[in-house]
C-alpha cells in the first residue's frame, strides 16, 4: 500500500484532476500535477504544479523522482512519456491501457478480441480506403478520427459511399473509424474502480443524454432492466480484467431498440457521467481512484439517493463576461453546485456541473431530472438576456 503523506503524480490538470487532487489531499497525500496550462483547475490546488508539456524531459524526471505512483486524468498522454514513466515509477493505469483508449482503431480491435460487442465498423486509414469503403452493413454511419476526438469533435455523419471520402478529407485525412449508426434507445455508462489485487467495485449505472455530442444530463438509476444493468457491469469488469486495469475506468454503452448492449468506448480515468458520485454515493469516483492506484481497500459504492447530474457549459455564461446568476439554482436545498475554476468561458467548454438529489427512498430520478431541466432553462435564458445587455 502507498500511504499518506506520499506524493501522488497526476498527468493532466483539468476538472477531473481537480477532484482527484481534493480527494487525495483530504486523505493526507501530496499531489504533483503536470500540465502545460498555468491556469489548470488541478494545478491551482496541487502541492506542486509542473507547468510544462507532457513530453518535457525535465518535468517527467522530476515527477518520476518525487511521486510514489503516477496516474492520469486524460487518456491522450504521449506514448513515449507514458513508457518512460512506467520504466521509473508506478504508472496506473499502465501504458497499454492508455494506448488502447487513445486510439479508436486499437480500441475496436481490443474489444472484438475480448469478445465484446460493438457497433459494425470499418477502418479507414487512407484516402484510397475512404474511396473504396463498402461496408457489408447499411449506411448511414459516422466517420470518427481514430485519435483526439471527444465531446462530438472529430466526427462527421455520412449517408452515402461518396460521403465517406468527403468526410475523410474534411477530417484531415487522418486514420478514422467508420461506424454504423445504431437504432439507439439509450446511452448508459459504467464507472468502476479496480485495485492492483484485482478487487473491483462498480458505481451505479448512469443513463446519459447528449446534446451536440457533449454530455448534457446523467440520471441515476438508469431506466433499464436489472438484466441490462447486470450485463453492463459484467462487460465493464471483463474489459478491466483483460487490461489488468488499475485505477478508475469508464465504459460507455449503446442500448439498441432491440435491447442489445454495444460498447461505444472506454476511458481510462474518471468520467463526466460519474460526477454524480460526488454527492449521491457513499464514495466518489475520485476517492476511489486514489484508493485504487494506492492499493487501498475499495469502498462499497452504494447509492445515497437518486440523482441527476447537469453539465454547465460555457454557453450558459453571459457574453458580457459576467458570472451566471446561480441564485435560483442555489435556492434548491437538493442542488449541489460544482464549479471548476476556469477563468474563461467558451461555448461547449465544461465550466461546472450541478448534482440534484432526490429524496432518500425515491425509486427513480424523475424529479431531479425535471428540476435539472428547469434550472438549465433558467440559466440559458439568463445568459441570453446578458448577451442582449452586452
Amino acid at each position: 500500500m502507498i500511504l499518506p503523506p506520499a506524493t501522488l503524480g497526476l498527468l493532466g490538470g483539468g476538472q477531473l484532476g481537480r477532484y482527484f487532487t481534493i480527494s487525495a489531499r483530504n486523505m493526507g497525500y501530496r499531489v504533483w500535477v503536470l500540465d502545460p496550462d498555468p491556469d489548470s483547475p488541478a494545478g491551482r490546488l496541487a502541492d506542486r504544479h509542473l507547468c510544462a508539456r507532457f513530453d518535457d524531459p525535465g518535468a517527467l524526471a522530476e515527477l518520476a523522482t518525487q511521486a510514489a505512483v503516477v496516474t492520469c486524468e486524460f487518456e491522450n498522454v504521449p506514448a513515449d512519456s507514458a513508457g518512460w514513466l512506467a520504466g521509473r515509477v508506478l504508472l496506473r493505469p499502465d501504458p497499454r491501457a492508455l494506448a488502447i483508449a487513445q486510439d479508436r482503431l486499437a480500441e475496436k480491435r481490443f474489444l472484438e478480441d475480448a469478445g465484446v460487442a460493438v457497433a459494425p465498423w470499418l477502418p479507414v486509414e487512407d484516402l484510397e480506403a475512404a474511396r473504396d469503403a463498402v461496408p457489408d452493413w447499411s449506411l448511414p454511419a459516422i466517420l470518427k478520427t481514430a485519435r483526439l476526438g471527444y465531446d462530438g469533435k472529430g466526427q462527421l455523419p455520412v449517408r452515402t459511399r461518396d460521403d465517406v471520402a468527403r468526410a475523410f478529407s474534411r477530417l484531415g485525412e487522418v486514420p478514422c473509424v467508420l461506424e454504423q449508426r445504431v437504432d439507439l434507445q439509450q446511452e448508459v455508462s459504467v464507472v468502476l474502480a479496480r485495485a492492483p489485487d484485482g478487487s473491483c467495485r462498480c458505481f451505479p449505472l448512469a443513463e446519459n443524454e447528449h446534446r451536440g455530442g457533449i454530455l448534457h444530463l446523467s440520471r441515476v438509476p438508469a431506466r433499464v432492466s436489472d438484466a441490462i444493468r447486470e450485463q453492463a457491469e459484467a462487460i465493464a469488469r471483463h474489459i478491466a480484467e483483460r487490461l489488468d486495469y488499475q485505477g478508475v475506468l469508464a465504459v460507455e454503452f449503446f442500448v439498441t431498440a432491440s435491447g442489445k448492449l454495444l460498447v461505444n468506448e472506454a476511458a481510462p480515468r474518471p468520467h463526466n457521467s460519474g460526477h454524480y458520485t460526488l454527492d449521491a454515493v457513499t464514495v466518489s469516483q475520485f476517492e476511489q481512484q486514489v484508493r485504487a492506484i494506492c492499493g487501498l481497500a475499495l469502498v462499497p459504492a452504494e447509492p445515497v439517493a437518486p440523482a441527476a447530474m447537469l453539465n454547465l457549459l460555457g454557453d450558459l455564461w453571459p457574453a458580457n463576461g459576467a458570472v451566471p446568476d446561480f441564485s435560483g439554482l442555489l435556492s434548491h436545498p437538493r442542488a449541489r453546485l460544482h464549479l471548476y475554476g476556469k477563468p474563461v468561458a467558451r461555448p461547449g467548454r465544461k465550466m461546472g456541473h450541478v448534482n440534484i438529489l432526490g429524496a432518500p427512498g425515491e425509486a427513480d430520478a424523475s424529479r431531479p431530472a425535471r428540476l435539472a431541466e428547469i434550472l438549465w432553462t433558467e440559466l440559458r435564458d439568463s445568459a441570453t438576456e446578458g448577451a442582449g445587455d452586452g
